[in-house]
């Protein structure tokens, strides 16, 4: 049962604002819960382009983003976004970070009074060095008990596949969390939750930086040591920072820090690994772009990390480096003696 004092009810209409492989997956997710539990629920994607939508009606896919996934006939999709907020009491946002606050202000009229708003975002903004979070309740003009976020381990064609994958559903109100978290437990999804929003943003925004690092060792063909160092030192960078927001030093050794960093380090299906190895490999930024169908956050996210980290006295040599070679002022071929160039000290140290 979910506990009465928390703002959210079992919902029977949920919106999904983004209509990409992290949206529609999630999507799937909530309706395979609805079926694993009996339940009712239509779930609305929003997306932007007439063909994806069409697609998704008409074909229950979304090839372009999720290549031979069916989808559950309870998902629908439309071009119109207020036919997809229309009585939604959930509302999650899966779009590119750095367009999300002018497209709150377009949403902000067509929400429900009483909705509570996730997101799946992991990015920092620019101008502002904003977390998602704090841009949703911002704009929206929400209290923390009514945003949460979503971040773990999550690729997510694995997801869509249905392979085996535990997540993090982090809000300020625990029993928002709960809630939430009751809502996209499906056979082969399971939420933990949590309260540090901080922490678990910082984990999920902060990987990115470092996948690309991790992506650039392997395009200059770099070995595993050195990839499993910046990994491991990448962490103890993304740890700095949140500590220093006030996020705890659990939520990193957890599936929001550790569990999404290795995953995002590791796979071929990361878009900031993929990122990353294209730059090594010698590419412009232009070039990746072009071979890229979907947002490499890092790319975008990363200056505004190290603007972040340099306001808060915060050492990040790996994500300084990242930065150097993503504004030009560093060759990627310059990279590799800068990723751990930090004075002597205990690892514990820090």
């Amino acid at each position: 049962m979910i506990a009465v004092e928390s703002p959210v009810k079992t919902p029977d209409i949920v919106a999904v604002l983004g209509a990409g492989s992290w949206g529609t997956t999630f999507a799937k997710v909530l309706a395979d819960a609805a079926d694993a539990t009996g339940s009712e629920r239509s779930i609305r994607i929003w997306g932007r382009r007439t063909e994806v939508v069409e697609q998704i009606n008409s074909s229950h896919r979304n090839e372009q983003y999720l290549k031979d996934i069916d989808l559950p006939s309870s998902i629908t999709a439309s071009t119109d976004v207020a036919e997809v907020l229309r009585d939604a009491t959930l509302v999650v946002l899966a779009v590119p970070a750095q367009s999300l606050r002018p497209q709150l202000g377009e949403w902000k009229p067509l929400l429900a009074p009483d909705a509570v708003v996730v997101s799946l975002m992991k990015g920092l903004e620019l101008g502002t060095d904003a977390r998602m979070s704090e841009v949703i309740a911002q704009e929206l003009g929400l209290p923390a008990s009514r945003v949460a976020v979503v971040s773990g381990p999550n690729l997510a064609m694995e997801i869509a596949r249905e392979q085996p994958t535990a997540s993090v559903v982090a809000c300020s109100d625990a029993d928002t969390a709960a809630a939430i978290a009751l809502c996209c437990t499906a056979p082969y999804f399971r939420p933990y939750t949590s309260t540090d929003v901080v922490g678990v943003e910082i984990g999920g925004i902060v990987k990115n930086v470092i996948a690309l690092a991790v992506g650039i060792c392997e395009g200059r063909q770099m070995g595993d040591n050195t990839k499993a160092s910046v990994i491991t030192r990448g962490l103890a960078e993304t740890s700095r920072l949140a500590l220093a927001l006030g996020g705890e030093a659990h939520t990193m050794a957890g599936l929001a820090g550790l569990g999404d960093l290795v995953a995002t380090c590791s796979s071929a299906l990361s878009r900031n690994h993929t990122a990353g190895r294209l730059l090594g490999e010698g590419l412009s930024l232009e070039q990746v772009a072009e071979q890229m169908t979907q947002t490499a956050e890092g790319i975008k996210s990363g200056p505004a990390v190290h603007e972040l980290a340099g306001k808060l006295n915060v050492e990040m040599p790996i994500t300084a480096a990242v930065v150097a070679v993503l504004e030009g002022r560093m060759s990627v071929d310059d990279l590799g003696p800068r990723l751990l160039a930090r004075a002597l000290k205990s690892e514990g140290d820090y």
